[in-house]
């Protein structure tokens, strides 16, 4: 029977839904061997490498926070230099314009001076002229003067003496309309 049984066994065909109690046994025994082993010797170097990662990227992080913060600080550091300098070209604007401000009325005061001089230097040569003018036109009158007195007396008559009457007859004539 047994081997009748056996016989059996070996015409007939395997397949991957027949259950074999012994296979099944072993298997159990060799996966429970394997897994006590891998705990004994693989779970430890495992844990270990676990670890060694969590700190590596705990180690990142703390890095990576460092570098934000450096970053953080580097921002407020460039944004108060870019404050300053924009204080500072503020400052160098404003002192311009003071600069071109007094530079500008001193170049008017320079220009009314010279105008004011230019003009007092028109009114003295006016002057100057219109006294000319008025000496001419006192020595005409002194001549005509004394070519109309002379004709009038038709006599022969000194003419220096003459033209020294005149003149101080015209200065004469000058004083009392200046006062």
């Amino acid at each position: 029977m047994i081997l009748s049984f056996l016989q059996h066994e070996a015409e007939r065909v395997a397949s991957p839904f027949d259950i074999n109690g012994g296979v099944i046994i072993w298997t159990v025994v060799i996966f429970v061997l394997l897994l006590g082993l891998l705990y004994r010797m693989g779970y430890p170097a495992l844990l270990r490498m676990v670890e060694e990662r969590e700190r590596r990227i705990q180690k990142q992080l703390e890095d990576a926070e460092k570098a934000n913060a450096e970053a953080q600080r580097l921002l407020e550091e460039h944004k108060k230099q870019i404050a300053a300098a924009r204080n500072e070209a503020q400052e160098i604007l404003a002192k311009a314009k003071t600069v071109s401000q007094k530079e500008r009325e001193t170049l008017l005061a320079k220009a009314r001076e010279e105008y004011d001089a230019l003009l007092n230097r028109a009114r003295k040569d006016i002057e100057a002229e219109k006294d000319k003018a008025i000496q001419a036109l006192r020595s005409e009158a002194v001549e005509l003067s004394i070519a109309a007195a002379s004709r009038v007396i038709e006599a022969n008559l000194d003419t220096d003496a003459n033209r020294k009457l005149v003149t101080d007859f015209l200065e004469s004539l000058g004083t009392e309309k200046k006062k």
